[in-house]
């Protein structure tokens, strides 16, 4: 078998550093990724940055359907070549964070199940963008920076809960599967990474009715983790009530914390408070 190195010097194509490029050369981390979504013969997947078809041939052996989206034209030439007799794959030429998930949606018929190996820079816009769009998929298996995925795990207290720890966890669990070597990947990344598996809660604590001005307070809270909450969201741009840090007492959390201390239910309760 043709190591994806060499298959890359054949092509003429080199990975471009703008878009992220680092390809996943090791077959053990690609059937442990596939392994870990429990891909089903009921499944259409959803692949972001096939690269070379790897692991896009391995979810097409497992999955019923697979929709693999690329942002690069001259690389996703080389994969609808590769993929010409592989009947249940579908290349889309596109960028990801521009994608109608609607249209995926209902060409697939059932929500998409994610799997993926995120270019690092665009991997917190994609997952605010996967909640956002939510009822159009199952479930998600993403290799992301290590940084990235402690990150939306973390607990309240700590330097890497934020939004991003919020918004993911108030609709669905995280479990970190196992973290990956640079040596997995050519050309090497400069930090480690991870598999992260994301599945969504029978019934998430926040009603649909009340998620945008949620998003708006947890996002202007952190906005200014640094101030107490009552000054963050004075500096924020949002209309509140005067009494803010009365509100706040109210409902028993004390004006003087920082942002980042609050749990989610204490975020829901202040956003219900001052809406």
């Amino acid at each position: 078998m043709i190591s994806i190195k060499q298959e890359l010097k054949e092509y003429g194509f080199y990975p471009q550093k703008k878009l992220g490029q680092h390809f996943l050369v090791d077959g053990n981390i690609i059937n442990q990724v596939v392994q870990a979504a429990e891909v089903t013969t009921e499944d259409v997947i959803l692949e972001v940055g096939p690269g070379l078809g790897e692991m896009t041939l391995e979810l097409a052996r497992q999955a019923k359907g697979v929709m693999a989206v690329e942002i690069d034209s001259t690389l996703a030439e080389i994969l609808k070549k590769k993929m010409f007799y592989v009947p249940n794959v579908e290349i889309i030429n596109e960028d990801i964070l521009k994608v109608d998930f609607d249209v995926l949606f209902c060409r697939a018929g059932a929500p998409l199940k994610v799997v993926a190996n995120l270019p690092y820079q665009i991997s917190t816009p994609l997952l605010f963008r996967f909640i956002e769009s939510r009822k159009h998929f199952s479930s998600f298996t993403l290799m992301l920076q290590r940084e990235v995925a402690e990150r939306i795990g973390a607990s309240p207290g700590g330097k890497e809960y934020g939004s991003l720890s919020v918004f993911i966890q108030i609709f669905s669990d995280v479990s970190i599967c196992f973290f990956v070597k640079p040596s997995a990947f050519f050309p090497p990344p400069k930090v480690e990474s991870a598999v992260v598996q994301i599945t969504w809660k029978a019934k998430p604590a926040l009603e649909p009715t009340n998620e945008e001005w949620f998003k708006k307070v947890v996002k202007a809270s952190f906005g200014y983790r640094r101030k107490t909450l009552a000054n963050a969201l004075k500096h924020s741009k949002l209309i509140l009530p005067q009494s803010v840090e009365l509100k706040m007492v109210q409902i028993g959390i004390d004006p003087k914390r920082r942002p980042g201390t609050l749990t989610i239910q204490e975020f829901i309760r202040l956003s219900d408070a001052l809406k």
